[in-house]
C-alpha cells in the first residue's frame, strides 16, 4: 500500500514510524493508501526551515519570483491530466471537472506572474518643506494554507502562487483525505526552479493544525473549508497576532425571475446543485423561485433533468456525478434528506433511491430535489454539502432578497432575469459577498477577489486578486528628510508640538 509523506527543505519526507490515516477511493469505498501525521517536533523544524529559506526569498527581487511561476505554470499545464486523474481518485469528482478544477488553479498562477506591478509603492514629493514620503509593501513571512477536500488543486494555487510571488514562504496542510496532489504542486515547484524551503507541505489532522496556530512564527493563515472550522481557527489564530483570512460555509440562492428562460434555469441548476456531488461552497443549494406557475413548470424540467443523470465512478466517461467523500459524509447528506421529510418538505426526487451496479461499494448517493422548503427547515438552514436542491417559492423580488438577507451564510447568490431594473436591484440590495447576474456560479476570475460575507468569512480580506496581494504583504511608510545645502531648517530647536504640512 502507497504510503503518502510530507515534502520538506526540497525532498520527500517518509517516517513509517509516525501515526497514519487512511486514504480511500471513495467510487470503490475502500481504502488505497495511508498518509503520514507530522508530529510536533516535524512541525518545528519546518518552521525553521521556511524562517531560513524566507531571509533570502523576501529579497529576491519579484521578476525573478514570476520566472519561477511561469515555469511552474507551464508545467502544471503538462501534468494536467495527471493530477486531474489523482484528484478524481482521492476525492471521487468527474475527470473532466478536474481537470476544469486544476485549469481555474492555473489562471491564479497567471495572475500572480504579474503580482510585480502589484507592488509597486507610492511617492510623494515635498509633502512638506524638504520632506518627501514612500509608501510601499514587504512580505510578512511564514505563511501556513490549511486547504479542504473538495479542491485537492484549485484551492492550494488560490494562496501559493500569491503568496510566494509576494515574496513569503509557505507552509500548506492539505486534508488528510486527499493528500496526493500537494506532493505534485511541490514537485513542480522544485522543477521550476523554487528554492528549497520556500514551499513546503506538513501531513496532518486537527493535531498537526493547532501545533501550526501556536507557532509564534507564522505570521498569517488561510484557510477554506467549514464555517464551524473557520470560526475557530480565526480565532484561535488572531489570539497570537496573526493575520487570518478564513473561508467558511454557504448556502447559496439562486433567484428564479418569472421572465427567465425556463430551460436555462434548469440547465443551470442542475449543473450548480449537483455538479461535483454538491461538495462545492460555491454549489447553488437553494432555487427561490417567484410565482407559483414558474415553480410548477421548473420543478417539471427539472424532475427530467435529474432522471437522466449518470452517476457513476468519475474515471467513467460521460459521468455527469460521482460519489461523495467518505462513507460518514453520505450518511450526513442521507440524514438531512430525512429531516427534510420529517419536517413537512416535498421530497420530489429520493436521491437515496438511485441504485447503482451491484458490485459497487463506493459512497454514491443520487441527486434529490425538495419543494415547498420553508426557512424554518434544517435542509434550508444549513449547510448540506451534497446533492440536495431546495426549490423556496415566493411571492416577488422583494421577498426574495429579505429571504437570503435573513440568512447566517453570504458566500454566493445568482437572479436569472431579462430585466436589467431587476438584476440591478438585485445585486444592489443584496448582502452576498460573490453575486451572478444569469451566472449559476459567480466564481470570480484570478484578478478579482474571492470571498462572502457575514458568517462566510472570517478575517478583513477576501482570497487571490489584488485582496491577495493586500493579505500577503503589508504597508510599509517612510518619512523622510534629505536638508539641502544652504537652505536652512525650519526647525531651529526641539519641537513639542505635532508636526504639521503647514
Amino acid at each position: 500500500m502507497q504510503t503518502i509523506g510530507h515534502f520538506i527543505q526540497g525532498k520527500i519526507h517518509l517516517n513509517l514510524e509516525q501515526n497514519k490515516l487512511p486514504v480511500f477511493n471513495p467510487a470503490i469505498g475502500e481504502q488505497v493508501s495511508q498518509v503520514i501525521i507530522a508530529d510536533e517536533h516535524q512541525i518545528q523544524s519546518t518552521i525553521k526551515t521556511a524562517q531560513q529559506a524566507f531571509a533570502l526569498w523576501s529579497l529576491t527581487s519579484p521578476a525573478k519570483r514570476a520566472r519561477v511561476l511561469f515555469k511552474f505554470r507551464e508545467l502544471l499545464e503538462k501534468n494536467l491530466e495527471r493530477l486531474a486523474g489523482i484528484i478524481t481518485q482521492e476525492h471521487g469528482k468527474t475527470f473532466a471537472d478536474a481537470k476544469a478544477e486544476v485549469i481555474r488553479g492555473l489562471e491564479v498562477i497567471e495572475f500572480s506572474c504579474g503580482i510585480s506591478s502589484q507592488l509597486g509603492g507610492q511617492f510623494s514629493d515635498n509633502v512638506s518643506t524638504q520632506v518627501d514620503c514612500t509608501g510601499f509593501r514587504q512580505p510578512i513571512g511564514v505563511c501556513l494554507g490549511i486547504t479542504p477536500f473538495n479542491f485537492p488543486v484549485m484551492v492550494p494555487l488560490w494562496m501559493i502562487p500569491v503568496a510566494i510571488a509576494c515574496g513569503n514562504c509557505m507552509i500548506l496542510k492539505p486534508s488528510e483525505k486527499v493528500p496526493s496532489a500537494s506532493l505534485v504542486l511541490a514537485e513542480l515547484l522544485q522543477q521550476a526552479g523554487l528554492p528549497n524551503g520556500v514551499f513546503n507541505v506538513l501531513q496532518g489532522d486537527h493535531t498537526t493544525v493547532k501545533h501550526l496556530l501556536a507557532h509564534p512564527e507564522i505570521s498569517a493563515v488561510s484557510f477554506v473549508g467549514s464555517t464551524h472550522v473557520a470560526q475557530s481557527i480565526y480565532q484561535q489564530a488572531t489570539l497570537s497576532n496573526k493575520r487570518v483570512q478564513a473561508l467558511g460555509g454557504a448556502k447559496n440562492h439562486l433567484v428564479v425571475m418569472p421572465d427567465a428562460s425556463q430551460h436555462e434555469v434548469a440547465d443551470a441548476l442542475i449543473g450548480a446543485a449537483f455538479g461535483s456531488a454538491g461538495e462545492r461552497c460555491m454549489a447553488i443549494s437553494v432555487a427561490v423561485v417567484i410565482g407559483e406557475d414558474n415553480a410548477n413548470t421548473l420543478s417539471k424540467i427539472l424532475v427530467d433533468k435529474i432522471n437522466q443523470l449518470k452517476v457513476a465512478p468519475g474515471d467513467q466517461s460521460d459521468t455527469d456525478m460521482g460519489p461523495l467523500i467518505t462513507a460518514e459524509h453520505l450518511n450526513k447528506v442521507k440524514n438531512y434528506i430525512q429531516s427534510g421529510v420529517e419536517q413537512g418538505a416535498k421530497l420530489v426526487v429520493d436521491g437515496r433511491q438511485k441504485t447503482f451496479a451491484p458490485t459497487n461499494t463506493g459512497f454514491f448517493i443520487g441527486a434529490t430535489l425538495f419543494d415547498e422548503v420553508t426557512s424554518d427547515m434544517s435542509i434550508y438552514q444549513e449547510e448540506i454539502f451534497g446533492p440536495v436542491l431546495c426549490l423556496v417559492r415566493v411571492n416577488d423580488l422583494d421577498e426574495a432578497i429579505t429571504l437570503i438577507n435573513q440568512h447566517q451564510y453570504a458566500n454566493g447568490t445568482s437572479i436569472y432575469t431579462q430585466s436589467g431594473q431587476a438584476a440591478r436591484h438585485f445585486s444592489r440590495n443584496i448582502h452576498v459577498g460573490m453575486v451572478g447576474i444569469n451566472v449559476a456560479i459567480p466564481v470570480p476570475v484570478a484578478f478579482h477577489s474571492f470571498g462572502g460575507w457575514k458568517s462566510s468569512l472570517f478575517g478583513d480580506h477576501h482570497i487571490h486578486g489584488e485582496e491577495g496581494v493586500r493579505f500577503y504583504t503589508r504597508l510599509k511608510t517612510v518619512t523622510s528628510r534629505w536638508q539641502t545645502a544652504g537652505i536652512a531648517s525650519s526647525e531651529e530647536h526641539s519641537a513639542f508640538i505635532m508636526p504639521t504640512s503647514r
